[in-house]
């Protein structure tokens, strides 16, 4: 066997390249000419945390390294496309896949290989304190505040569709975070959180009225972002007075939240999913397009997103009231609209997109599917839609299970049914960042 007639395939995501990495390079290199399928940007982000070095610039650094040949992208977690495509002899991986969330990928690279008769090559994984500390840096880097706030935005020119999940608290933000499905060669996780005024409402046993002062929404946030680090989008409701709203979306930027949503409503706040059943207010345009241009005149990054909610569905106002008003704020400032609906069918959903794509095509569009919950992301991207919000599901899941705890602990005045109901602490503290 000679190096000139062998080739080798190994993947790469990391943007921390250290001994591990080229000490096993180097072994790879050894058996022949080596390529390098770097994981492409949207790859990594929804496989282990968003790059803080783009695909371009880590490509370069892998490049550089003795022994590589070259470097080509690997668009899925899965080898499968680059495996046929490239035909290498040897497949070169650390032993840390056998197990764990890897395997299944590891198991199709096995019958690829088999395929045309290439072979796997595992060398054992190199651990190592001080590269677990690079990698923790790398964490800490993308949870500051200048480097968080513009995610949304990278999100946004990466993905076709954005999905989020509302957090309340440090621990939903962590399942939030970590949360991660694989299937069909692909990894899915939430891109961002969601801090909905109602489910910190209820997280505190408070009615859903705006009676949470910004001081008390801005401490949530804090205690989501001191352990996660992921874009956080919040529900600032109507955004009350002009004058208040723009030293509140001023603050919001500097702690780096990556935008906020504000209805077109007056008044006390009523949650939109009771429709026309209670009395609801809806904003002149003038009115909501002079506190949209008051909070984009504030704001001291073209990071943060100033998202329009737009009430008219829910009011039952029309389609011609939505749509006048989603121009007039996109005008006015509005970095993205937010269309919302109470109706299961979500014809009228797709009848707004539709009709507002066919004028504008570029600005970014946000539903919240509670009720029209029967359509997949797909669907809503086809039809134009850039992030899709998950708003309360965290909170109406924990309750039920909580208060069943509860009552059977009563019923049985023991815990040993409830326990068998409940998680180990052990993995629930697997959540919790050891560094904390």
């Amino acid at each position: 066997m000679t190096k000139n007639n062998k080739s080798v395939y190994m993947s790469f995501s990391t943007d921390v390249i250290h001994g591990g990495h080229t000490s096993i390079i180097q072994k790879a290199a050894e058996l022949g000419e080596l390529t390098i399928g770097m994981l492409t940007d949207e790859v990594v982000a929804s496989y282990r945390r968003f790059p803080v070095l783009k695909y371009d610039e880590r490509v370069k650094i892998m490049e550089s390294i003795k022994g590589v040949s070259k470097v080509v992208p690997q668009k899925t977690l899965s080898y499968a496309e680059n495996l046929r495509l490239l035909k290498p002899d040897y497949v070169v991986h650390g032993d840390n896949w056998v197990t764990g969330f890897q395997k299944s990928i590891r198991e199709e690279v096995i019958e690829v290989l088999k395929e045309y008769g290439g072979e796997l090559i595992e060398y054992p994984y190199t651990i190592n304190e001080e590269y677990q500390k690079l990698e923790l840096s790398q964490r800490e880097q993308l949870a500051m505040p200048d480097v968080r706030r513009g995610r949304l935005k990278q999100l946004l020119e990466m993905k076709q569709t954005v999905s989020v999940i509302e957090a309340h608290s440090g621990i939903t933000g962590l399942i939030a975070e970590k949360t991660t499905v694989l299937q069909d060669g692909k990894t899915y996780q939430f891109d961002a959180m969601w801090c909905s005024s109602l489910c910190d409402s209820t997280a505190k046993g408070k009615p859903d009225i705006e009676l949470l002062d910004m001081s008390t929404r801005f401490r949530t946030i804090d205690e989501i972002m001191d352990v996660t680090t992921k874009p956080i989008i919040i529900d600032a409701d109507t955004g009350g007075l002009i004058e208040h709203f723009v030293y509140n979306i001023r603050t919001l930027e500097r702690m780096g939240v990556s935008a906020a949503i504000i209805e077109d409503k007056t008044g006390l706040k009523k949650n939109s999913l009771f429709g026309t059943d209670v009395e609801q207010t809806q904003d002149s345009i003038e009115n909501f397009s002079a506190k949209l241009s008051a909070g984009k005149a504030a704001l001291k990054t073209n990071d943060f997103f100033l998202i329009a909610r737009i009430e008219s569905l829910i009011l039952e106002k029309g389609m011609e009231d939505a749509l006048t008003r989603a121009f007039a704020y996109v005008n006015a400032g509005a970095n993205g609209i937010m269309i919302h609906s109470r109706k299961k069918d979500p014809a009228e959903i797709f009848e707004f997109c539709e009709k507002f794509r066919a004028k504008d095509s570029s600005t970014p569009l946000v539903v919240v599917p509670t009720s029209f919950n029967t359509v997949t992301e797909d669907e809503f991207a086809k039809r134009g839609v850039n992030i899709v919000i998950y708003a309360n599901q965290l909170t109406r899941s924990g309750f039920p299970a909580m208060q069943k705890i509860a009552e059977t602990i009563l019923t049985h005045h023991r815990a040993k049914e409830a326990d068998d109901m409940c998680m180990p602490i052990k993995e629930i503290l697997t959540l919790i960042p050891e560094d904390y």
